[in-house]
């Protein structure tokens, strides 16, 4: 389990930038003095902008179990995004048909279904209202391109930094305030409960949250 910083990918893309799997590699074979090549399963992944918790299997035994936890939705994971406008409701359930644009990768958010979308279903709370933002607690039931992105912003309520989905200027560090901020598994080997929090990004803005 590692908590990714806003701008790190997580495999390989066409940028070159060299990714945090690889990162993780070369801290396991250092911690551990293994010889040769590290063997490193990539779970799942975050956007770049976005930080928080990203699963990693150790083994290629593991690897398939964590694939199946995610394909049968026992891994539950909380979001934490910080966001312009306050939503209507303080609590409620956001039932969108998402359709990607690869020419923009970006996402469009339709209140009905329309050809080659893809339903995406996601519940949120107000949790703590700040001096200019609102932080909102997420939890996915569905996990679509640029789900949290485009279903909140589709609401009013662009979260911060996110320039892409209508936030009107850029963080400082190219971030968007999304942070992936708690994982609930059973562990497929060990059958032990996990239950582990990310730490949020060291800014002003994230730790007015915790005040």
């Amino acid at each position: 389990m590692v908590n990714k910083r806003a701008g790190d990918i997580v495999q390989g893309d066409k940028t070159g930038d060299k990714p945090l799997s690889d990162i993780v590699k070369e801290y396991i074979k250092h911690k551990y003095n293994k010889p040769g090549n590290v063997y490193l399963g990539t779970v799942h992944r975050l956007d770049r902008p976005t930080s928080g918790l990203v699963i990693f299997a150790k083994t290629s035994k593991v690897l398939p179990r964590l694939n199946k936890l995610f394909l049968s939705k026992d891994i539950h994971k909380t979001y934490w995004a910080l966001v312009k406008n306050e939503p209507q409701k303080k609590e409620d359930t956001l039932i969108h048909w998402l359709k990607k644009n690869p020419k923009n990768n970006k996402s469009k958010a339709y209140l009905k279904e329309v050809p080659d979308s893809k339903k995406a279903i996601l519940h949120y709370k107000m949790i703590k209202k700040l001096d200019n933002y609102y932080l909102l607690e997420i939890n996915l039931e569905t996990g679509r391109h640029h789900q949290i992105r485009a279903q909140l912003a589709s609401i009013g309520c662009p979260i911060k930094g996110d320039l892409k989905y209508g936030f009107d200027r850029s963080n400082k560090d190219a971030s968007i305030s999304l942070h992936a901020r708690h994982i609930e598994f059973i562990h497929p080997v060990k059958k032990e409960p996990m239950s582990i929090h990310a730490p949020l990004p060291n800014d002003s803005t994230w730790n007015a949250c915790l005040t």
